[in-house]
């Protein structure tokens, strides 16, 4: 298999292709599918040559065969819901072969990628396994194929640091069922998808897609089967982390079930972000001894990542659960910034700055602004402002904001003693 990428533009137009061999001669006859792989939209259709040959495709699900013209090619990816164009492309197709158009990202941005489906099949008892890495804001990612019972910390990798828009090429393991993890490329630890059991066909031949989550940072898996069926497997966890932001420097430690979220630490601290099954499980939290009481918790969504956020006075303190968005900006030169106010005491709200333009304003106590897209810099002026202050209660000069960076900057302690810290994230 030969795998050609088309460069990447900006917007919904963007696609990259990937196809075995070159483009075969009008009136030919070859065979498309669509696969929707994008979190963002949960039924997709597909019109070639402005005909529509796939309707109603549900998430990780696929489409039938249609025949279509080599020379009329032309391909929208639509939403169902709508009709609107989300992507288009118009990919060469060769007569006779079979194709999955697959199309992936969150709403607003999707792309496609075009895997043939006429790959040599290996000898019994053996089956290939090709990794596409569609998940554009998770980055790099390492793969571990292993029997179902091997731990990740003797695991050798079956593929390493593939890329977003990328694949691993066809990879040949015994056929049977076997586990597949995903982490961080060059980092067992930062695990973010665990497919506890999947069958790779005997003699057969399969596509692991990897796709977005709503965090930016999880993936999610479809299985899809060589001119067959797929097989969807959603990740079953979320990150949390705890942020001690309760007022007079008290003492906080929290977990959520068996997972520690964070050790007993002096306020103001920000925990590192932990897995954790998803569902309604109250976290058990501490302050200053005493277990805070949680009336009520959210569930937290699979793929999601969430700031659990204890702040207010030290003898009242209270728990926000915040929805991260992680995903990287949609334009790769810029970055993205978001304040949390976690004052306790605090009636006024609190200004985000960067070079004197506000991005965000009126961030009340227990809440956070809307990540906004600033221009990356070399050097910049970040302050937050409060109305109740004549000065910045928080700000660093000469900032260097780096493209696709994720930030997010914490404002916590007391009204009359602010402390701001500046978290990048991504």
């Amino acid at each position: 298999m030969r795998i050609t990428k088309w460069a990447w533009g900006l917007g919904l137009a963007t696609a990259a292709l990937m196809t075995a061999c070159g483009g075969g001669g009008s009136g030919s006859t070859a065979h498309m599918r669509l696969m929707n792989a994008s979190i963002g939209y949960a039924s997709l259709d597909m019109a070639v040559d402005s005909t529509t040959v796939n309707s109603g495709v549900t998430y990780a699900g696929v489409g039938t065969y249609a025949d279509v013209n080599t020379g009329a090619t032309g391909t929208e990816v639509q939403s169902n819901s709508v009709g609107s164009t989300l992507a288009s492309t118009t990919p060469s197709l060769t007569a006779g072969s079979h194709y999955t158009m697959i199309a992936y990202g969150a709403a607003g941005t999707v792309r496609t990628t075009l895997l043939q489906e006429d790959q040599e099949v290996p000898a019994a008892g053996k089956s290939k396994l090709l990794i596409l890495n569609l998940a554009p804001d998770a980055g790099a990612l390492d793969v571990y194929v292993t029997g179902t019972s091997e731990t990740l910390d003797s695991a050798s990798t079956s593929a390493a640091a593939i890329a977003a828009g990328s694949g691993s090429g066809y990879l040949t393991f015994n056929s049977g069922t076997v586990r597949v993890r995903l982490t961080a490329s060059g980092s067992k630890s930062d695990l973010r998808l665990d497919i506890p059991s999947i069958a790779l066909p005997d003699a057969g031949v399969s596509t692991l897609v990897l796709t977005g989550s709503s965090g930016g940072v999880l993936v999610n898996g479809i299985q899809v089967i060589q001119q067959g069926a797929t097989t969807n497997f959603p990740n079953s966890t979320a990150r949390a982390r705890l942020v001690a932001a309760v007022g007079g420097n008290a003492l906080v430690a929290g977990s959520i079930g068996s997972t520690q979220l964070l050790p007993t630490s002096t306020a103001p601290t920000i925990g590192d972000y932990q897995t954790i099954a998803t569902g309604a499980t109250a976290p058990t939290i501490f302050v200053n001894g005493a277990q805070l009481q949680v009336p009520s918790f959210p569930t937290l969504a699979a793929g999601g990542d969430y700031t659990l956020m204890v702040w207010g006075p030290a003898g009242s303190p209270q728990l926000t659960v915040l929805t991260d968005d992680n995903k990287l900006p949609t334009t790769s030169t810029a970055a993205k910034i978001r304040l949390v106010n976690g004052v306790a005491n605090a009636s006024a709200g609190l200004t985000l700055n960067v070079d004197y333009s506000a991005l965000a304003s009126n961030v009340l106590a227990g809440t956070s602004s809307t990540p906004t897209t600033t221009a990356a810099t070399t050097s910049s002026l970040l302050t937050v402002n409060s109305p109740a202050s004549a000065t910045p209660v928080y700000s660093l000069s000469s900032l260097a904001i780096q493209a696709n960076g994720v930030y997010t900057v914490f404002v916590m302690g007391d009204s009359t003693s602010m402390v701001g810290s500046l978290r990048k994230e991504r």
